[in-house]
């Protein structure tokens, strides 16, 4: 991700989530050197990820598929691929967090190895109050272990 690509990612954002990051916070996680590829077909945007990386530990901050393109493997590929990359940077543990109510992403999650390592009572907002995120967590020696498995 470039800040070329910025008009078009915040449209996909928009279009994906009620509450989306806004330019400035992705221009902030491009500043500060966050990894945040993008996925591209016939020359568009379809997907993008932002990952942070220190101390052995990575973040997952955003993952979104452009919502018309949701149910075709994209999402796993993205995830797959940042999670690859923190491995590429010797990360051992991978964190996110993901709204309660995003029960395909937590599916999606589950079936990469992730697993629930807690709450975060009232993280996101909702136009009623707030909602829960989910923290979930991943030891990436686990998801070599299953890439073997899978060759």
């Amino acid at each position: 991700m470039t800040d070329a690509d910025l008009a078009l990612v915040c449209d996909i954002e928009k279009s994906a989530y009620e509450f989306p990051w806004s330019e400035n916070i992705f221009k902030s996680c491009l500043s500060d050197g966050y990894y945040a590829p993008v996925m591209v077909d016939n020359e568009t945007i379809i997907a993008y990820g932002v990952i942070f990386c220190a101390v052995g530990e990575a973040h997952i901050l955003n993952l979104c598929v452009r919502p018309v393109m949701h149910r075709q493997g994209l999402g796993r590929s993205m995830l797959m691929h940042l999670l690859m990359y923190a491995r590429h940077v010797k990360v051992g543990k991978a964190f996110l967090e993901v709204r309660r109510s995003n029960k395909a992403a937590i599916e999606l999650y589950n079936r990469v190895g992730f697993r629930e390592a807690g709450l975060r009572k009232g993280y996101y907002p909702v136009h009623q109050g707030r909602e829960d995120a989910v923290v979930m967590t991943l030891e990436l020696e686990k998801l070599l272990l299953l890439d073997q498995r899978a060759n």
